[in-house]
């Protein structure tokens, strides 16, 4: 019989995730995965599945999960306790869950993400090569839809065997409730006072409650000044509205000037808003670990250092999986 996991509560926001489709961007398709990939990996990793087979993803408030069959889990990510059948288990370390067991989640101390792993990983059918959920596209996930409590999950074919493994502190995702975040200078920097400018990169940012998959909104700081100019054709009168152009992941938008967007995983892939800024792509899993009210300051690096940041967390990524090898 097929093993599977059974939602008794779904939590805040809670989808089935893995490392994301490509190629769609320029279709509108976004390529949604897991918002923080090391973490995801590690997950993966600690219950020996392939690094990218879908898991859980939870937001800020985890859910409550009922096992079938005997179940070996990992939970990384955000801090939190969790507790199986009322006994606290620990996380970032491979546990097992019998047959019958109730796994119950708390709110997450630190960081706004945790990821659920089972061994098998999570067998739904891939949508555009990828069994991510994307919920604006009512893609992939379970049947294209949101998780609700009753909501059945089935899981792949159980490993022979899984050692028992416990990640050590210096391969977790770090989690800070104060964040630098290395940008650079976006497409429409040039739309920008030399005030506006100034003050964005001066100011603490903090996250808004407006903040998900699709993105994040920040408030606190100074509002941005655009230089003047006659709005041309196709364009809003908004200072910061342009004619419409295509929005990389992690580009920063500021409507009106007042409070920037990081978009993220979920974004849409064009609109008529200026891109100031977009977030390398090294810093995008520290974003998706920021809580509503988190704090930010945006710093403006060279593609270079961009480049070098990059080969930095692909190095970490390597040493991630090294370890398991080596285990």
């Amino acid at each position: 019989m097929k093993r599977t996991v059974k939602i008794i509560k779904p939590g805040l926001a809670i989808s089935i995730q893995d490392q994301g489709r490509q190629g769609y961007y320029h279709l509108g398709i976004p390529p949604s995965g897991a918002m923080d990939q090391y973490s995801f990996v590690a997950a993966n990793l600690l219950v020996g599945n392939p690094k990218h087979a879908a898991v859980l993803e939870c937001t800020l408030m985890a859910p409550e999960l009922e096992f079938s069959a005997d179940t070996v889990i990992a939970i990384t990510g955000a801090q939190l306790v969790a507790k199986v059948n009322g006994e606290e288990i620990p996380t970032n370390a491979t546990c097992r869950v019998p047959a019958g067991g109730v796994l119950t989640l708390g709110f997450m101390t630190l960081g706004a993400r945790a990821y659920i792993a089972f061994d098998g990983g999570i067998d739904v059918p891939e949508v555009l090569g990828s069994r991510s959920f994307y919920g604006l596209g009512s893609l992939g996930g379970l049947n294209g839809k949101k998780l609700e409590a009753g909501d059945v999950l089935p899981l792949g074919h159980a490993h022979a065997k899984v050692h028992e493994c416990v990640l050590p502190e210096h391969l977790r995702a770090p989690l800070n409730k104060h964040q630098e975040i290395r940008v650079i200078k976006g497409l429409y920097d040039h739309r920008l006072s030399d005030t506006g400018r100034d003050s964005f990169y001066a100011d603490e940012w903090k996250v808004a409650s407006e903040a998900d998959r699709i993105g994040y909104r920040c408030k606190g700081g100074q509002a941005l000044t655009f230089i003047d100019r006659e709005p041309p054709f196709g364009a809003g009168s908004d200072p910061s509205n342009i004619v419409d152009a295509p929005y990389p992941i992690g580009s920063i938008q500021v409507p009106a000037g007042v409070e920037p967007i990081i978009l993220h995983r979920d974004a849409v892939s064009g609109g008529g808003y200026a891109m100031v800024a977009t977030v390398i792509s090294a810093d995008m899993d520290v974003i998706g670990q920021l809580q509503p009210n988190y704090v930010m300051k945006f710093k403006a690096v060279s593609m270079d250092e961009a480049l070098l940041a990059r080969a930095q967390y692909q190095q970490r990524l390597q040493q991630l999986e090294d370890f398991f090898t080596q285990a």
